[in-house]
């Protein structure tokens, strides 16, 4: 992804916080917990997160107890985050890109970001995400992946409908098994900043109605990025095939995984 695009896409989702907050999926509940396990939350621990969008994930982190600092590029989303956060004194949202906030001189116990680091300039992500850490603190990182399961023939149906709205589309796609998905420790071990990644995944299950689905597709940049008339063209077939192929429901596997590993040098 060019940084150009990048900045582009990732823009995107300060559009329409609302639909974010209400479609959107949060994380299995067994994340938490590992992650609770490997980095002792609790009162007194700082935490800071990278692009904590509308606080799906903050919110559990701060139930915890911890002091959290949630660096969110965009104002929408950030409103609906501290709305969110509203019980929860001890967090705070900052309004700025994460390659331009400079860092606290009080070092933190835990940086996190869940499906956000990814759209963070690859030249500074892990360096910066480092020097916020004190030595032996902990990066865990939260990515999701779409993967094969659940309703995989409607999935299959959506295929031509994607070519033939969106040119850009590779042809042919499939879904992958989620033990082809590649595991994400690579850049994290290139950085040369982290000791040895420990990884964890959760594969899960989420039905949508047709109309919940249509919201979801909605949020996701790629999306949003389509001309208008493209979007609402693909959204309708993608509807029209739900309610009369699939009953009105189908069924999204994810796959979700926590990779931590600590902070070294």
């Amino acid at each position: 992804m060019t940084e150009t695009s990048r900045e582009r896409l990732r823009a995107t989702f300060t559009e329409d916080a609302e639909l974010y907050d209400r479609a959107r999926p949060g994380y299995p509940r067994r994340l938490y917990e590992d992650l609770a396990a490997r980095t002792t939350l609790g009162p007194g621990r700082r935490v800071l997160e990278i692009g904590c969008g509308t606080g799906q994930a903050t919110v559990p982190l701060a139930a915890s107890g911890c002091r959290i600092t949630a660096v969110e590029l965009g104002p929408q989303m950030a409103r609906v985050a501290r709305r969110n956060l509203a019980p929860y004194p001890n967090a705070e949202v900052v309004v700025r890109a994460f390659e331009q906030w400079p860092l606290p001189p009080e070092p933190f116990d835990l940086v996190f970001a869940a499906t956000a680091l990814h759209w963070v300039d690859p030249a500074v992500r892990l360096v910066k995400a480092a020097d916020a850490l004190r030595p032996s603190g902990t990066l865990a990182v939260v990515s999701t992946h779409h993967v094969k399961g659940g309703s995989e023939n409607f999935f299959a149906r959506t295929q031509p409908l994607y070519e033939h709205f969106d040119p850009a589309t590779p042809p042919g796609l499939r879904l992958s098994p989620a033990a082809d998905i590649a595991t994400g420790e690579a850049e994290l071990v290139a950085s040369g900043r982290f000791g040895p990644a420990r990884i964890r995944r959760y594969e899960w299950d989420l039905t949508y109605s047709t109309q919940a689905y249509l919201e979801v597709l909605r949020t996701y940049s790629g999306h949003r990025a389509l001309p208008a008339p493209a979007r609402e063209g693909l959204l309708a077939a993608i509807a029209d095939l739900i309610d009369t192929r699939h009953g009105g429901r189908i069924t999204k596997r994810y796959l979700t995984e926590l990779m931590t590993a600590e902070r070294t040098t």
